[in-house]
């Protein structure tokens, strides 16, 4: 009798227990985002290190910073010519500008649960220094609604786009169609507007950062060539299986590099746990 009491008593307990950890998670998280805001920042001078490569960008020959190295961009012509006016700001104004809209990414996707992602340190690591992993994140989100949206991530960081496996494999063929069809677009109209970009594009940074350039900053070395099988098999798995968290998973695996803020893309999981409505083809969410 007194065991099944303590059963009990341990079942009733552990939902707040559940809390307590997540809370203390969540509290050491932010300490974390606002070290390194307050302290490393500071310090080491590198706020902004991602997001300088997009206000610097030189539309002559945006690819002449070597991949990996400071100031290196590396996504496509399309990408160029949207971000080349991002130089007609004073750097002050971007850098603050460009975190503000990250920030306002991360609160999106966590909705209610906003302080929970602001907690999770690969989103701390993207908001200081200014990558597009957030935003590839609610590209993801929003994908499974509005497809061309996955536009975005195959013009940036190209190999996430592994996540159209899920389109695939549930033949969900008008929503593939979309994704591939808008891109195809973009890239159509950017080879005729430039033309030369495109091949330094391909030779300069996409192939040099896929089969593994010597880099200058810290990531996980596992090869995009191991990775991106396995982020193949998992999305077509949990297209099968309808586990939708697969996908942000599968394109986080699928990314060029693996840096640490690279795992910012998870924080795609939020919205996509909470099934909102508005994220949903036909705008009702799924039983």
């Amino acid at each position: 009798m007194t065991s099944l009491t303590a059963s009990l008593t341990a079942r009733r307990a552990s939902p707040a227990v559940r809390r307590a950890v997540r809370d203390g998670l969540a509290l050491a998280g932010l300490g974390f985002a606002a070290y390194l805001f307050l302290v490393v920042a500071g310090r080491a001078g590198t706020f902004g290190f991602d997001a300088y490569a997009y206000w610097s960008l030189q539309m002559t020959d945006p690819y002449a910073v070597p991949a990996g190295t400071f100031g290196a961009f590396t996504y496509s012509p399309v990408i160029a010519r949207l971000f080349g006016a991002f130089g007609l700001l004073p750097w002050p104004t971007f850098v603050w500008l460009w975190t503000a809209i990250l920030l306002a990414t991360a609160v999106w996707l966590g909705w209610r649960q906003a302080l929970l992602v602001l907690a999770f340190p690969p989103v701390a690591l993207e908001l200081y220094h200014g990558n597009v992993h957030l935003l590839i994140a609610a590209a993801i989100a929003i994908g499974f609604r509005y497809p061309v949206a996955w536009s975005f991530i195959l013009l940036t960081k190209v190999t996430p786009g592994v996540g159209l496996v899920w389109f695939a494999v549930r033949r969900e063929w008008r929503a593939l169609g979309i994704a591939l069809g808008v891109t195809a677009a973009f890239v159509a109209v950017s080879v005729v507007v430039d033309p030369g970009l495109w091949s330094a594009w391909l030779n300069e940074s996409l192939l040099k950062t896929a089969t593994g350039a010597p880099l200058n900053q810290t990531s996980i070395p596992i090869p995009l060539v191991v990775r991106l099988p396995v982020a193949a098999a998992v999305v077509a798995w949990g297209a099968r299986t309808d586990r939708r968290w697969t996908v942000p998973v599968a394109a986080t695996l699928g990314l060029p590099i693996l840096w640490p803020s690279g795992l910012a893309v998870l924080a795609a999981l939020w919205p996509i746990a909470q099934r909102r409505p508005q994220l949903e083809p036909g705008g009702a969410a799924r039983p």
